[in-house]
Order: C-alpha cells, then sequence, then structure tokens
C-alpha cells in the first residue's frame, strides 16, 4: 500500500525569481505576503498579495523543495 499519499504536504514553497528590470535573481516565499515583493537592487515590484494567493509579476527560475 502507497502511504505518501496520505502524509500531507505543504502548499507554499520557496521560489527563486528573476527580476524583469535588472535581472537580479531573489528566493521568494510562495504564501501571500501582508505587502509588495520588491526586487532588492531595483525595487521593481516581483509580486503582490491578492489575499489568498501570491501574484508574481516576475519569471520563476526554479521552484525550491
Amino acid at each position: 500500500m502507497d502511504y505518501a499519499k496520505y502524509i500531507p504536504h505543504p502548499k507554499t514553497k520557496f521560489l527563486r525569481v528573476k527580476c524583469s528590470g535588472c535581472g537580479n535573481e531573489q528566493i521568494i516565499f510562495s504564501a501571500p505576503a501582508t505587502s509588495k515583493v520588491k526586487c532588492l537592487v531595483c525595487e521593481k515590484d516581483l509580486a503582490e498579495s491578492t489575499g489568498s494567493k501570491l501574484k508574481l509579476k516576475s519569471k520563476v527560475i526554479s521552484i525550491l523543495e
């Protein structure tokens, strides 16, 4: 019997995203933030909270597990 399907897995992950403005790669958390997530270099918006989900405004390079 495959018990792996009964083990709960988190719905949130860490994402490596790339800023479309300056090309900086940054790691962000996929859970909704209370404010906008900005690039650490050029301060362009990378993501914003929509209440229940995070709306990405940048390209996801990889998903870290």
